[in-house]
């Protein structure tokens, strides 16, 4: 007999919190990093650096995204495991039938 599921996804929030910012100041910090290596300057340029071209501030926008993507999206699927590892529930409602 299979068991039933809860969903806590409320209880998971505060949990969800902490690794958003834990994710966004790692992301930072990865962007950064990579900013120094592709242009070899410790600031990316803001979009109202009057000083900076389009294709740069273009690059540095797409790049920051990129990584700020890949890092929350890790960081979710991590924080999401280890509460499933936990609890033994997945911490977000299900969707097609899965949980």
């Amino acid at each position: 007999m299979a068991k039933k599921k809860r969903k806590f996804p409320l209880a998971y929030q505060p949990i969800g919190y902490v690794l958003g910012w834990a994710g966004g100041t790692l992301a930072g910090m990865a962007f950064r990093a990579t900013w120094k290596v592709l242009r070899h300057e410790d600031d990316a340029p803001d979009a109202l650096d009057r000083d900076r071209r389009w294709g740069e501030i273009l690059l540095a926008s797409a790049v920051q995204g990129a990584i700020f993507a890949v890092v929350r999206s890790a960081v979710d699927r991590a924080g999401a495991r280890a509460v499933e590892r936990t609890t033994g529930v997945w911490p977000a409602k299900a969707r097609g039938g899965r949980a």
